[in-house]
């Protein structure tokens, strides 16, 4: 596996493409744990469920996050998977990845994220420099967006967002409207389509941080989703026709809330998953799936799991 580490000069270009959230991963950046500052205070903590573990004294070590992480590279190096890490910015949570830039067919978007987490970027700017510039886009400055919200699915590409009441209202409303004008004038070519999310800055019970935290594609064709993640019955109604309801894995409140539908595929077939899930994994086997468990208990106390923890840039182009 050849893995171009930022201590050296390299005159290798990474030629990035995603199309979906499914097909065979050869690239992808798994976040860090290295020096993640400690415990946060109420005030700079930016989710209602890390608030939840500060009070309660629960919220996670760095060594445990460091070992949960550990046991995911080690799966996605089972694969040859390319794995690139961030470099360390001390003293920053740079575990979630996924929401600092994301990928679509050949463009690699840097995301304008909440104010607590632009430093984020500087830890993949090696990554960055590996990519032709004309295949960068930063947007202006009124898109809000984090890649949590952002989901390429073939030909349409689904966009979890907060319009300006909630924008206004909700600190963990981290996508607006502005991005999906964005990326409809960015990708002609795809049909973009919005879901506006439901929540909450007190309770992560009724709080839907990204669209990957109520839905996620697995397979070809089948989907994982919560209903009541959405704020309209319509948007939900949507992706359960398009999928087909014999392809969706409804989860309830609860599996929402311990992160079920925050799983990650390595391809159609392969899908990392929580250990403890034991009712989803169940399932996800009788569809034919291999799941890779692996512990990540730790790490979702911060409201966030495994696609949280990674930024795929290469997936297999089909056709």
């Amino acid at each position: 596996m050849y893995f171009c580490a930022p201590d050296f000069y390299c005159d290798c270009m990474l030629n990035i493409y995603i199309n979906d959230e499914t097909s065979s991963l050869k690239s992808v950046i798994l976040g860090t744990s290295v020096s993640l500052g400690g415990v946060p205070t109420i005030k700079d903590a930016y989710d209602p469920k890390s608030r939840v573990h500060i009070l309660k004294g629960t919220f996670p070590k760095e060594e445990d996050i460091a070992k949960e992480m550990s046991a995911f590279e080690k799966v996605l190096n089972k694969y040859d998977v390319e794995v690139f890490r961030p470099t360390e910015v001390p003293d920053l949570n740079q575990i979630f990845s996924r929401d600092i830039g994301f990928v679509i067919n050949n463009k690699f978007i840097v995301a304008n994220v909440l104010n607590k987490r632009i430093h984020e970027i500087e830890g993949i700017e090696y990554i960055l420099e590996q990519i032709s510039a004309h295949s960068i886009i930063r947007p202006p400055a009124e898109v809000s967006v984090e890649g949590g919200d952002v989901m390429p699915w073939k030909d349409k590409i689904f966009v979890g967002y907060s319009k300006k009441y909630d924008r206004e209202k909700y600190e963990v409303s981290r996508t607006n409207e502005a991005a999906i004008e964005f990326l409809t004038a960015t990708f002609p070519d795809h049909e973009v389509l919005g879901f506006e999310l439901e929540k909450s800055d007190a309770d992560p019970m009724f709080n839907a941080l990204h669209l990957d935290c109520c839905f996620q594609p697995v397979g070809n064709d089948q989907a994982i989703i919560f209903k009541g993640g959405f704020k309209n019955e319509s948007e939900y109604d949507f992706l359960i026709d398009y999928f087909g309801r014999d392809n969706i894995i409804e989860i309830n409140r609860l599996q929402m809330y311990d992160m079920f539908s925050n799983i990650f595929s390595i391809s159609p077939e392969v899908i990392v998953s929580e250990k403890n899930f034991n009712k989803l994994n169940q399932e996800l086997r009788k569809r034919g799936f291999i799941v890779e468990e692996i512990p990540y208990a730790e790490t979702a106390k911060m409201e966030g799991l495994l696609r949280c923890s990674t930024l795929p840039l290469i997936r297999e182009k089909i056709g």
